[in-house]
């Protein structure tokens, strides 16, 4: 219990004091290891050990691969192509611009496996064409920074790898295809929010149509970067490949594509790779970090202690979940989503397998809360992204924001509460949900 309170006490100060949270959880670590460690230098030892063997694992290289391949398709072109293929798919409804916005990023989000790079890329394209149809710029900015994680659900998603690390190897396989139906419908619940806007006049009520041969063409130009989700997934799903070697794929896939378009230059390869070394290695010492600090809450019995204070609150699945939801929405205003995995699904995961859930629906349903968390204020990491893309200052965009939230609330209770929504596709698809 000592280790628990000064793992808890040290994180939090130093947490408030602005410090990296990896720097946050790997100091409280090694400071509560001096309760159980006979020395100074053993906790070090142990610590050093317990961070290397926990980075020995096949399945994360194939965050660096997607980093990689992300970054690539950043490059050149598939913004914009993504972008076109939206307008033909949304293009008729009401407040269109803004309808194209999340529809574009649930797209790009899911081949770059990045909120911000999504959030930068869409926003910059669809600002200025927002701006000049008379478009309120704040709601837009709003509805570009709720829709960029979107493509952190879909798969492929370098989020899903982290819970099916730290979760103790749920599939990844299963895991990606659980994730369409919940990435889809957190889009879905945000161009709801934007129909109604349109319509009582907060939007322009404008339409687009396009013929059929515009449409064809459109599709054309995107099915490229398209056809990397298929390949990927296909492969996955066929048990052609691990989802690591789906990453390696999905990075040579990109490479070549780049150099189709002609968008890749020397510079920009380099760029694209020392952007992915940076990535890897913030994601990689979050990880070690996380890992051993896992391991000194289970070997200490500190994650017994955990669980069984909430379970004294409640033994109904109903009111833990909804517990689970609200602390999550809680701290995801704190945390990116990569700590908030690595902090939280051991804690909360224990519990909800006590309860029957299955680890795979309870990873759509952490995950799903920690992409709203992106979206919030006051560190939301997109917020600033979508601000600076719109021209519009934090305060301007979080007013419309905030009634969005009610939204996508509304589709993370029926993600939460109706788990077919998550582990249907997985039955369907690859005959297992775990």
């Amino acid at each position: 219990m000592n280790a628990l309170m000064i793992l808890g006490v040290v994180f939090t100060l130093l947490l408030l004091f602005g410090v990296p949270v990896s720097f946050c959880i790997g100091i409280a670590t090694v400071l509560a290891l001096f309760t159980v460690t006979p020395s100074i230098d053993t906790a070090l030892i142990v610590s050093a050990q317990r961070v290397a063997s926990s980075l020995d694992n096949f399945t994360l290289v194939a965050i660096p691969l997607f980093i990689l391949a992300g970054g690539l398709m950043n490059t050149g072109g598939i913004a914009l192509r993504l972008i076109d293929l939206a307008k033909v798919l949304v293009g008729w409804l009401p407040g269109s611009l803004a309808q194209i916005s999340v529809v574009a990023n649930a797209l790009f989000g899911a081949i770059s496996g990045s909120a911000v790079a999504s959030a930068a890329s869409v926003g910059s394209t669809m600002s200025p064409l927002q701006r000049k149809a008379g478009y309120n710029m704040p709601i837009c900015a709003a509805a570009n920074v709720a829709a960029s994680p979107c493509g952190l659900l879909i798969p492929p998603s370098g989020a899903l790898i982290i819970y099916s690390l730290i979760s103790g190897g749920t599939p990844v396989d299963v895991l990606f295809v659980a994730g369409y139906i919940p990435g889809i419908l957190m889009a879905l619940s945000i161009m709801v929010w934007i129909h109604i806007l349109a319509k009582r006049g907060d939007l322009p009520n404008d339409v687009h149509h396009y013929t059929r041969q515009e449409a064809l063409l459109a599709l054309w130009r995107a099915l490229p970067a398209l056809a990397m989700v298929l390949i990927i997934m296909g492969g996955i799903v066929g048990g052609v490949f691990t989802a690591t070697e789906a990453a390696g794929t999905a990075a040579l896939y990109t490479l070549v594509l780049s150099l189709l378009y002609r968008s890749l230059t020397w510079r920009k390869l380099f760029d694209a790779m020392l952007n992915a070394a940076v990535g890897t290695a913030v994601v990689m010492l979050m990880v070690g970090v996380s890992m051993t600090m896992s391991w000194l809450l289970a070997s200490t019995g500190s994650i017994t202690v955990l669980s069984e204070a909430i379970t004294s609150f409640s033994d109904n699945p109903i009111v833990l979940l909804a517990l689970f939801n609200v602390l999550l929405l809680l701290l995801g205003t704190f945390l990116d989503i990569t700590p908030g995995l690595l902090i939280f699904t051991p804690i909360f995961l224990p519990v909800a397998m006590q309860l029957g859930i299955s680890p795979v629906h309870f990873g759509i349903i952490i995950t799903f809360n920690l992409c709203i968390g992106i979206a919030t204020p006051p560190v939301g990491s997109t917020l600033f992204v979508a601000a600076r893309m719109a021209n519009v200052t934090l305060s301007q965009l979080t007013r419309p924001l905030l009634p969005m939230f009610a939204f996508l609330i509304a589709a993370l209770l029926l993600v939460t509460y109706i788990p077919a929504l998550s582990l249907w596709l997985p039955q369907m698809v690859l005959g297992k949900v775990g």
